[in-house]
């Protein structure tokens, strides 16, 4: 049980896991969803604020079962291996306004650092700059972490409130079921569902939760984490997670090219734009996010599987950033930025630089 337990936490094991998420998430584009968007955590949050009418942004709205299936994978591989704990109490507040601003520098983007490596593997250029940036802000976010940024301990809460974040995934899943997409209907029931644009192409509902519990039980198992594989890297140079990375880079890669998805080039990439220094602004703004929470928006839900509330606050903040993304025209499309990206992004950076220059651990 022990050898089995700790499979995918070995180095060759996250190696096996971003595999997997790799070919999965180019299975998933084949297969219905968005071109260089097999997966992406930020884009499918948004399509899901939009689902319940947070915005209104009708090309953007669906509930993506992936995400309701990260969050019940990993709460059955939690209770599985007896990891379940409900946990929380560490800057709340906080921690929801970093899911707000990790959302709007991913929506000026356009892609979560997950997104950022499946563009790369389906050719788009403009995805270095993203790169780069989710880098530079992890860096960032890492020197604050170095002085001492700290956002306190979590501590045992009540199980119920563990249980919250996932019974509100199997709740949408209970609502998507009973409010199926009717054929060139914007709205069923209670839903908005897109009838143009990326928010209309999903893979078959079976498939899609049947892709996202797989990926949320072995990423739980695993500590599968984008932005923790750079910040080891940067501030410890331990590759462990890095494997994984590496391991969904070059699987996606290779799928693409087999199933006919690799387009290299800059222009006219799907749902993507060409403004360099804002697809680098806004994913630092979301990489010092994500770095100062303490996990990328898939670690994020992986957590809230396992009873951590601290983290579904966050999942919570960036479903609500999505709204506000839209809602105040800040999130880009591919014409580019949005009229109020500019204003967004600077108080996104002076709201992360004041808590990291003034939250850190006092001196005993």
């Amino acid at each position: 049980m022990i050898k089995l337990k700790n499979l995918f936490a070995t180095g060759w094991g996250i190696a096996i896991v971003g595999i997997g998420i790799g070919i999965l998430a180019a299975l998933l584009q084949y297969m219905g969803n968005p071109a260089n968007m097999g997966i992406c955590v930020a884009c499918f949050e948004r399509d899901i604020a939009g689902a319940v009418g947070f915005h209104r942004a009708d090309v953007v709205q669906y509930m993506r079962p992936e995400i309701i299936g990260f969050v019940l994978g990993s709460l059955a591989a939690a209770f599985m291996f007896r990891e379940f704990r409900a946990r929380g109490g560490s800057a709340p507040v906080v921690r929801f306004f970093l899911g707000v601003f990790a959302m709007i520098g991913a929506l000026v983007f356009l892609g979560c650092p997950w997104r950022t490596v499946l563009r790369l593997a389906g050719g788009d250029g403009n995805a270095i700059f993203g790169l780069i940036g989710l880098v530079a802000g992890i860096f960032v976010g890492t020197r604050f972490l170095k002085v001492g940024f700290d956002l306190g301990r979590a501590q045992n809460t009540h199980k119920s409130a563990g249980w919250l974040l996932p019974l509100t995934m199997a709740g949408f899943l209970i609502i998507l079921l009973f409010n199926p997409q009717i054929s060139g209907e914007a709205k069923s029931g209670i839903l908005f569902y897109s009838i143009k644009g990326p928010g209309s192409m999903h893979a078959p509902l079976i498939i899609s939760l049947g892709i996202g519990l797989i990926v949320g039980f072995i990423a739980q198992r695993s500590r599968f984490c984008t932005m923790g594989a750079f910040r080891d890297l940067i501030l410890f140079k331990q590759g462990h997670l890095f494997k994984g990375v590496l391991g969904l880079f070059i699987a996606a890669f290779i799928m693409n090219f087999l199933l006919g998805q690799f387009n290299p080039g800059f222009e006219n990439q799907p749902v993507a734009h060409t403004m360099a220094l804002w697809n680098f602004l806004g994913m630092m703004l979301a990489g010092l996010a994500f770095a100062m929470a303490g996990g990328c928006p898939g670690r994020q839900l992986f957590l809230s599987g396992e009873g951590d509330t601290d983290a579904a606050i966050f999942v919570v903040g960036m479903i609500a950033g999505a709204g506000v993304a839209h809602n105040f025209g800040i999130a880009s499309s591919p014409s580019g930025i949005g009229p109020n990206t500019v204003m967004a992004v600077v108080v996104g950076f002076a709201f992360c630089l004041f808590i990291g220059f003034t939250m850190k651990r006092s001196k005993v």
